[in-house]
């Protein structure tokens, strides 16, 4: 059985110096990491893999990530 973190995606906005911003899917322990990374000013890169696809970010390079909340459904339930 996979870890819940594993399997939980994540929907992040990043955006890098120049203005180039990128919208992706990952999982909770994907978005974990590239967080602690982005804080951590020894981290000069982090590769990790997305639902479209592997990324490798140069860290240094981030103005900020954004993590989205879990997303809610609308509508009628039990």
């Amino acid at each position: 059985m996979a870890n819940k973190n594993q399997s939980e995606r994540v929907r992040l906005e990043i955006s890098f110096e120049g203005g180039f911003g990128l919208a992706i899917a990952v999982s909770a322990d994907v978005a974990d990491k590239l967080a602690a990374a982005v804080g951590d000013g020894d981290t000069t890169s982090l590769s990790f893999e997305a639902e479209d696809g592997s990324y490798t970010m140069a860290t240094k390079k981030i103005v900020f990530v954004k993590r989205h909340a879990r997303e809610s459904r609308v509508g009628f339930g039990s």
